[in-house]
C-alpha cells in the first residue's frame, strides 16, 4: 500500500495544486484548513519544521501527515520536498519571507506614524512584485476575451472588497461598456442579481472569510450559465473554484490590517486593458 501511495503521490508543484483542489470538497474540515493554508504559505510548509507549521497553522502535527497521506505520499517530509523545489524556482519567495522578517522586525519598534508608513510601503512593494510575478499571460487575456464579450457586467464585493468593486465600475463607465454595482442597495440583492443573463459577466471579489451574499451569487451564476471571473486570495476559495478564470491575490497585510493595493491594481490593468482593446477593435 505505501509503495502505491507513493507512486500516486503528485511529483511536482502544479500537480499537487491539482491534487489538492480535486480532493479538496472530500477532506474533513481540519485537511482542508491545512489545504488552504499550505497553498496559501507554500514557503512556510517549504522552510519550517513540522513543528513550527503546526504552531503557525494552528493544527497538530499529526494532522500534517495525515493531510500528507491523504494525497498521497508516504509521510510530511515527502510532501515537503515538492514545496521546497517550487520555492527553490521562486526567488521572490525567498525575498518575501527576508522582508516579512524585516517587516516583523519593524514592527517591535515602534508604532509611530513615520515607522507604519514604511511598513505598509514594504509590505506593498512585496505584494505588487508578487502579484506581477504570479499573474499568468493567458489567465488576463482570457479575463479581457469576457470583458469584450459581456452585454453587461455585474460587479460583486462585500465588506472590506466592496471599494473595489466601485471603484471597479467607475473605471469600466469609461471603456463605454455597461456596468452595475450589485450592492444590494434597500435588501434587493437577490432581485438584482436575477437581472444577470447567460450572455453578461459577473466579476466577483471576496477574501477569506467569504462574504456569503458573494459565494451565493457567484453559484447563481454558475447555475445559470453567466461566466465568471473571480478574484479571491485562494485557488480554493469558492469563488475561484466557480470561476471562468480567476486571480488568486496576497494583498499586504500589517497590523492585521490588509491592504487592497494589489487588487486595485487588477481592476486597473482590467478596465485598462478593455479600453485599449476597444480602441485596437474600433
Amino acid at each position: 500500500m505505501a509503495t502505491k501511495n507513493k507512486t500516486s503521490a503528485p511529483s511536482d508543484f502544479e500537480d499537487l495544486k491539482k491534487e489538492i483542489s480535486h480532493r479538496y470538497e472530500s477532506l474533513s474540515r481540519r485537511l482542508r484548513d491545512i489545504a488552504r493554508f499550505a497553498l496559501d504559505n507554500p514557503s512556510i510548509i517549504a522552510l519550517e519544521t513540522i513543528a513550527n507549521i503546526a504552531r503557525t497553522a494552528k493544527v497538530q502535527p499529526s494532522a500534517l501527515i495525515r493531510f500528507a497521506q491523504a494525497l498521497g505520499y508516504s509521510g510530511f517530509s515527502e510532501m515537503q520536498r515538492v514545496f521546497q523545489a517550487y520555492v527553490a524556482e521562486q526567488s521572490a519567495s525567498y525575498k518575501e519571507r527576508i522582508r516579512s522578517e524585516m517587516a516583523r522586525d519593524e514592527l517591535s519598534d515602534t508604532g509611530s506614524p513615520p515607522s507604519l508608513l514604511s511598513q505598509f510601503c514594504e509590505a506593498n512593494i512585496v505584494s505588487l512584485k508578487h502579484l506581477e510575478e504570479g499573474i499568468e499571460a493567458g489567465d488576463l487575456e482570457q479575463a479581457i476575451r469576457l470583458l469584450r464579450e459581456a452585454n453587461h457586467i455585474y460587479i460583486m464585493a462585500q465588506r472590506r472588497s466592496f471599494p473595489v468593486a466601485n471603484y471597479l465600475q467607475y473605471m469600466l463607465s469609461h471603456t463605454d461598456c455597461r456596468s452595475h454595482v450589485l450592492d444590494g442597495y434597500g435588501g434587493m440583492l437577490k432581485e438584482q442579481a436575477q437581472c444577470m443573463a447567460r450572455d453578461d459577466l459577473l466579476i466577483a471579489i471576496s477574501y477569506y472569510p467569504y462574504a456569503e451574499d458573494t459565494v451565493e451569487i457567484v453559484d447563481m451564476a454558475q447555475e445559470k450559465g453567466i461566466p465568471c471571473i473571480g478574484i479571491s486570495d485562494s485557488d480554493l476559495s469558492p469563488v475561484c473554484k466557480a470561476a471562468t478564470t480567476h486571480f488568486r491575490i496576497h494583498d499586504a497585510e500589517v497590523h492585521q490590517f490588509r491592504s487592497l493595493s494589489a487588487t486595485m491594481v487588477v481592476a486597473q490593468v482590467l478596465a485598462t486593458s478593455l479600453a485599449f482593446e476597444n480602441k485596437k477593435n474600433d
